[in-house]
């Protein structure tokens, strides 16, 4: 088994097999917890027996990092796209705010798990998540760093700033149902002009 599962080739059977298995966590953890989630259940989920999750991962631990580790690069690949969108610090942060709003309802259910159940990931794997939302963290602080120099932004506590945006935008993934009344990108749009006013947009 490849250690990255980037490295992995999709149209392979042993692949196809492992992201029906990560599909199957990932379902039995957004609504069970990580706790409450037996190896049975993601099999269940799967379509495949028991016996299967043992021989394509060696614990219910590493389906869940396998599952952080990709959740949380496609956000860093999300945003930092939406922060090279534009030169304007205030259009930037309103990309980056409503790129994440949105992906954080696209992908409500993978969100919920990636970002609640941290805490159920051996430290070794913890510390690696940690250090891509740092990274995603690193990209709003810049933007609003560069609105502040230039005059755009008038935050006096820009981390405080960033801690709103991007925790408002992850909580989005407790709440957001694929049947309510507002669609991803309506949620992302309400999120976008909300941050731009965290941020304290001089007028």
């Amino acid at each position: 088994m490849s250690d990255d599962p980037r490295a992995a080739d999709p149209s392979s059977k042993s692949e196809q097999t492992r992201r029906r298995l990560r599909e199957g966590a990932m379902a039995s953890f957004s609504v069970l917890g990580f706790h409450g989630t037996s190896t049975r259940h993601i099999a269940t989920a799967a379509g495949m027996s028991p016996a299967a999750v043992y021989v394509h991962y060696k614990s219910k631990e590493e389906l869940l990092y396998r599952i952080s580790l990709v959740g949380h690069q496609a956000i860093l690949a999300v945003v930092r796209e939406a922060a090279e969108s534009s030169a304007d610090p205030v259009e930037q942060l309103r990309a980056f705010a409503y790129a994440l709003a949105k992906h954080h309802a696209d992908e409500h259910v993978s969100a919920r798990v990636v970002n609640y159940e941290l805490a159920a990931l051996e430290p070794d794997h913890h510390a690696e998540i940690i250090a891509l939302r740092k990274q995603i963290d690193d990209v709003v602080d810049e933007i609003l760093q560069r609105g502040i120099d230039a005059g755009a932004f008038r935050t006096t506590s820009p981390r405080m700033a960033a801690v709103a945006i991007v925790g408002s935008c992850i909580d989005i993934a407790r709440w957001f149902r694929d049947d309510g009344s507002w669609s991803p990108a309506d949620v992302g749009e309400f999120y976008a002009d909300a941050a731009v006013r965290i941020a304290g947009v001089a007028t």
